[in-house]
């Protein structure tokens, strides 16, 4: 059995000989930080008032926990944001996201059933879109946050087209 070329420890999958990646706008990085805050003010403000109220001594330890792991979040919520990317290659749409969980999905444009705009409240004010896919697999629908309202449009006309000029039977 040959022995491995390297014996580094793993790197970074990149994919990077399969062409240039596109990121999402930098600007989804106030949407995702945002969504973040909401989120604990409503459970920490609902932590607090059961433990103030109902004298309920957990609570209070779950509101801290939720803080501390919301400021962990916050931290690492711009480098989790310039991970995501797309590349739109010859036969499919190449997606990835994630810093320690890697995750990367490959569409074939023939497989594309559905090609839908999403806008939160936030996203709509900063002129930022989601671009999701559904395919035929229900477990291998894709979601492209933070691209500029433009850019999604642009994708989605442009993988509406690919989509039926290549549509596999079902």
């Amino acid at each position: 059995m040959p022995a491995p070329e390297s014996s580094e420890p793993s790197k970074r999958l990149e994919l990077a000989d399969v062409g240039e990646w596109k990121r999402v706008s930098p600007k989804y990085v106030l949407v995702e930080i945002v969504g973040t805050i909401l989120n604990a003010v409503v459970v920490c403000g609902g932590a607090s008032l059961l433990w103030l109220l109902l004298d309920q001594t957990w609570a209070m330890w779950v509101g801290i926990v939720v803080l501390v792991l919301s400021i962990i979040n916050l931290i690492f919520e711009p480098r989790r944001v310039r991970s995501i990317g797309y590349l739109l290659r010859a036969d499919d749409l190449l997606f990835r996201r994630g810093i320690l969980f890697q995750r990367f999905v490959a569409v074939p444009y023939g497989r594309m059933q559905l090609i839908d705009i999403t806008r939160g409240p936030v996203a709509r004010w900063l002129g930022l879109a989601d671009l999701k896919f559904v395919t035929a697999a229900a477990t291998a629908g894709v979601s492209i946050p933070g691209l500029a309202e433009a850019d999604a449009e642009s994708l989605r006309d442009r993988l509406v087209e690919l989509a039926e000029s290549r549509r596999a039977g079902l």
